[in-house]
C-alpha cells in the first residue's frame, strides 16, 4: 500500500512540474516589440493588468471588424481613428509620464493582424517611420501575421499583407487624403450604414463610392434602398457633379440629369473585371470632370473600388496593392475575387500611362494649348466627317445591359448588400457602436418635399446609447430604418415624382391671407404637432393608395375651403395637412360621403386612418 501511495504521489509531482513548465515556456513565448522607449507592441497568451510601472491596454473587443465571409480586416479609418485618439491620449497624459505602455493582443490571429496594422499605421502616421521601418519592428521578433483577404465567398485569390496596409497609410498621408485635423468619424460612422445612404469617401473631394440607387425607396431583402433624389443635395453640398454607373439601369438616369449632374453608364458584370475600353472611358471621364465624381455599382464594393483603383494607379502612381488597402481602409469589402488580380495586371500600364498622360499635360501648358486639349479630350476616335467609331449602335446599347443573371438572379452585389445590412443591425444593438441620431426641425421651415439625405451637422444631434430591452419590433424596426438616420429623406411613392412636392406660389394672394384670418388660431398648435412628427417611414400599400386617393381627390377640397393658406405657412404636404385635420376632427373630409372608393362607403375619417397607416398615424398623434 505505501509503495502503491508513494508511486502516486510521484505521478502527481511530475504532472505538476509538467503543468508548471508548460506554463513557464507559454510565459516566456509572449512577444513584446518596442516601438519607442516609452511605447510598446505585445503579442500575449493571457491578459495582463496594469503596474506601477507599466499600463495596458488592448482593443481586441472593442473595435471588431464586421466581415462579410472570411475576410477580417483590415479595421476601417473610422476604427483606425479612435485607436489614434485612445493612444496619443496616453502618450500625452502627465500620470503616464513615467509609465511604459503597453498595448497588447491576446486575441487568435486575426486579432494579432489588426492589432499590428493599428500599432504600424500609428508609427507611419504619428511617429514619422517608414512604412519600411514600421514594418520591419513589426516582425523583428520572428512574429509572422496573417495576411488580410477579400470579401468574397470562397478561396483566397490575393493577399494582402500589413506592410501594404502600412504602405497605402502613407500614401494617403503624402497626397492629403488621411488627415485626422478634419476627419469627422461620426459622419464617416453615420453615412457609411445602409440605411443612411452607404456611401464612403475614397479620395477626399475627388471620389465617393456608394451602393446603387433604386427606382423609389423601400427596403429589400433586409437593405434599405434609396431613390437618387435621396442623394442629390448631398451630392450638391459638397461639389459632386458627376455620376457613374457600373451595374445594369436600376433607376432613370433622367433623375440626376435633370439636376444638373452629369450621368455615364459603363456596365459590366457583377463580380467580373472591367474591359480596356470600359477603363479608357472610365479614366477619360475622370480626368475632364470638374468636381468630385461619385461611383456606384450594386454595393458599390466590388466593380466601384476596381476603376477607382485604376486612377489611383495611373495618376498617384500606387502599387495595386497599395490602391487595394487604402480602398478597403476606406470602405471595407472593396475589390472582390478576380478584381484584385486584374488590378495588379494593370499596374505596369497604367504607370506608364500616367507617365505620358502627365508629360503631354507638361507640354500643353508649355505650348497654352490647355483649352482646345480640354474641348477634345472628351471625344474618342473622331474621324473627319464627325462620326465615331467607338459610339454603339442603340441596338448594342441594349444588348450590353442584357445580363441575364443580374437582372433575374441573386448577384454577388445582392449578397454583400444584404450582409453589410444584417451585420449593422447586429453591431447597432451593442452600447460601444450604436449611434443613435436624433432629428431636430426647427420650426417647419425645411421642406418636407425635399428627397435628401439630409448632412449630418444640419439638423442632427447625436448622443450615444445602447438599444432599449423592449426596443422597436422586426417588421416595424425594418420599416424606420430608412429614416431612423436620414431626417428629410422624403420616400418616393409613385416611380418617379414625389407626391405634393411643393404647394403652387400662384395661389399665394392677400385675398385668402384675410380669408383664413381666423383659421390661424390653431396655428403654434399645428407647428408643434409637424415637429413632432418629422420622423418618416416606407410607405406601405395601403398609404400608397391613400396618397394616390389624396392626389385625385383631397386637392380639390383643400382649394375650394382655402386650406391652402396653411400648406403655404406651414411648408406641409397636403398629406400631412389632411392628417392634422383630422387630428383636430375636421368633418370635411370626404370619405364620409362615400362614393368613389370601393368598401369605404359612409365610413368615417377613422377608416382613412386605417387604410393609410396605423402607424403613421400613432406617430403623428
Amino acid at each position: 500500500m505505501k509503495r502503491k501511495s508513494e508511486k502516486r504521489r510521484t505521478e502527481s509531482r511530475k504532472k505538476r512540474r509538467a503543468a508548471h513548465s508548460s506554463s513557464e515556456a507559454e510565459l516566456s513565448s509572449d512577444i513584446y516589440i518596442e516601438i519607442t522607449d516609452q511605447l510598446y507592441f505585445a503579442i500575449l497568451y493571457q491578459k495582463i493588468k496594469s503596474t506601477a510601472d507599466r499600463h495596458c491596454f488592448c482593443i481586441d473587443e472593442e473595435l471588431a471588424y464586421e466581415n462579410f465571409y472570411a475576410d477580417f480586416g483590415p479595421l476601417n479609418l473610422a476604427m483606425f481613428y479612435r485607436f489614434c485618439c485612445k493612444l496619443t491620449k496616453k502618450l500625452k497624459s502627465i500620470t503616464l509620464t513615467r509609465k511604459k505602455i503597453i498595448f497588447y493582443t491576446c486575441g487568435d490571429q486575426k486579432k494579432q493582424a489588426n492589432a499590428a496594422y493599428l500599432i504600424g499605421s500609428y508609427a507611419v502616421m504619428h511617429l514619422n517611420m517608414t512604412p519600411e521601418d514600421a514594418y520591419s519592428l513589426l516582425v523583428s521578433r520572428n512574429s509572422t501575421y496573417l495576411p488580410f483577404r477579400d470579401a468574397s465567398f470562397g478561396t483566397c485569390m490575393y493577399n494582402l499583407d500589413i506592410l501594404d496596409c502600412l504602405r497605402g497609410v502613407d500614401k494617403a498621408v503624402q497626397y492629403g487624403w488621411l488627415n485626422f485635423s478634419n476627419f469627422d468619424v461620426e459622419e464617416y460612422e453615420h453615412y457609411e450604414r445602409a440605411e443612411n445612404g452607404d456611401f464612403n469617401w475614397i479620395i477626399p473631394g475627388k471620389f465617393l463610392a456608394f451602393s446603387g440607387p433604386h427606382p423609389k425607396s423601400k427596403i429589400e431583402n433586409g437593405y434599405p434602398l434609396h431613390a437618387p433624389e435621396a442623394y442629390i443635395p448631398y451630392f450638391r453640398k459638397h461639389n459632386i457633379t458627376t455620376i457613374i454607373r457600373l451595374n445594369k439601369k436600376m433607376y432613370d438616369a433622367r433623375r440626376f440629369t435633370d439636376s444638373d449632374f452629369e450621368h455615364h453608364d459603363l456596365f459590366f458584370v457583377d463580380g467580373s473585371t472591367p474591359n480596356d475600353t470600359i477603363v479608357r472611358k472610365f479614366l477619360n471621364i475622370c480626368e475632364n470632370t470638374e468636381g468630385a465624381i461619385a461611383v456606384h455599382c450594386k454595393a458599390g464594393l466590388g466593380r466601384t473600388g476596381t476603376l477607382i483603383a485604376c486612377y489611383m494607379m495611373k495618376h498617384y502612381g500606387l502599387t495595386a496593392a497599395e490602391a487595394i488597402a487604402w480602398i478597403r481602409i476606406c470602405r471595407p469589402g472593396s475589390i472582390i475575387g478576380p478584381q484584385q488580380n486584374f488590378v495588379e495586371e494593370k499596374q505596369n500600364s497604367l504607370w506608364a500611362e500616367g507617365d505620358v498622360f502627365r508629360e503631354k499635360k507638361l507640354n500643353e501648358r508649355e505650348n497654352g494649348k490647355t483649352a482646345v486639349t480640354r474641348i477634345l479630350s472628351g471625344v474618342d476616335d473622331i474621324t473627319i466627317n464627325g462620326s465615331n467609331k467607338n459610339r454603339a449602335s442603340k441596338k448594342e446599347e441594349i444588348e450590353l445591359y442584357n445580363d441575364e443573371d443580374e437582372r433575374n438572379g441573386v448577384t454577388q452585389g445582392d449578397k454583400l448588400r444584404a450582409l453589410k445590412s444584417k451585420r449593422q443591425a447586429r453591431s447597432s444593438s451593442g452600447s460601444l457602436s450604436r449611434v443613435i441620431t436624433q432629428d431636430s426641425v426647427e420650426g417647419c421651415k425645411t421642406s418636407v418635399s425635399a428627397l435628401a439625405l439630409s448632412d449630418r451637422s444640419d439638423s442632427r444631434k447625436r448622443t450615444r446609447a445602447s438599444l432599449p430591452a423592449n426596443g422597436v419590433g422586426g417588421s416595424s424596426l425594418s420599416q424606420t430604418r430608412l429614416v431612423r438616420s436620414l431626417g428629410n429623406l422624403h420616400v418616393v411613392a409613385g416611380n418617379s415624382d414625389p407626391m405634393f412636392c411643393e404647394p403652387c406660389g400662384s395661389h399665394r394672394d392677400t385675398a385668402s391671407l384675410r380669408a383664413n384670418t381666423g383659421a390661424l388660431i390653431n396655428l403654434n398648435a399645428a407647428q408643434g404637432h409637424l415637429q413632432a412628427s418629422s420622423l418618416r417611414h416606407t410607405l406601405s400599400p395601403a398609404e400608397t393608395w391613400g396618397c394616390n386617393y389624396m392626389q385625385k381627390h383631397i386637392a380639390g377640397f383643400l382649394l375650394q375651403r382655402q386650406r391652402h393658406v396653411w400648406l403655404l405657412l406651414l411648408n406641409v404636404s397636403a398629406f400631412e395637412f389632411v392628417e392634422f385635420l383630422m387630428r383636430q376632427g375636421d368633418s370635411f373630409f370626404p370619405l364620409h360621403q362615400g362614393s368613389q372608393t370601393p368598401g369605404l362607403e359612409g365610413r368615417s375619417p377613422a377608416v382613412f386612418r386605417c387604410v393609410t397607416g396605423t402607424k403613421h398615424w400613432n406617430e403623428m398623434t
